[in-house]
């Protein structure tokens, strides 16, 4: 047991590894300025979908709190509690949630068909919609029609990229892996 956590410890370090090399790389969708595209979206479908639903989402909760310390792991290579404050903070709030939500819909032990794994990062895109748009109206007073229109229309089309690419690589890991898969209970 102890050897597990720590081989789920280590790869939930990995993980969150993962998505602080990818997220400072940033750009823009041409006229959509107040939210950048990056790989995060796909780095926490695949903690949900490699880890399960706890060390999915206590990798993410590890890169929320690296960031928090003011290590530049945050998109554009800013750390710092300002960020996890700021006007896009809901959609890093949501990360940890929609870990677990991937991981919990598509288990990675009971290596879940490709349909189950995309209908879960589906459900884990909403969420993370959710909390971005939601934190940026309630906490922001952003306009809904504004957020909508502009913080997650726009990026529709990339994250169910996105989410085809993680439901692909972690339906394809956990195969491969079989009954010696990636995610190995608590």
């Amino acid at each position: 047991m102890r050897n597990l956590r720590l081989r789920n410890m280590i790869l939930a370090a990995l993980m969150a590894g993962l998505i602080a090399v990818l997220a400072p790389y940033r750009f823009f969708i041409p006229g959509v300025p107040s939210v950048p595209v990056t790989m995060q979206v796909l780095v926490v479908f695949l903690a949900g979908g490699l880890l399960g639903p706890g060390w999915g989402a206590f990798s993410m909760l590890l890169y929320l709190a690296l960031g928090a310390v003011g290590v530049p792991v945050f998109a554009g290579g800013v750390g710092g509690l300002q960020v996890l404050v700021g006007l896009t903070a809901g959609y890093l709030w949501s990360y940890p949630l929609a870990a677990a939500l991937v991981g919990w819909v598509a288990p990675a032990h009971r290596s879940p068909g490709f349909l189950r794994v995309a209908v879960a990062m589906l459900l884990g895109l909403v969420l993370i919609y959710l909390g971005g748009a939601g934190w940026a109206v309630l906490v922001g007073g952003k306009a809904l029609g504004v957020v909508v229109s502009g913080w997650v229309l726009p990026f529709i089309p990339l994250d169910l990229a996105k989410a085809a690419l993680a439901a692909s690589a972690a339906t394809a890991i956990n195969r491969a892996l079989g009954s010696q898969g990636f995610y190995k209970g608590a």
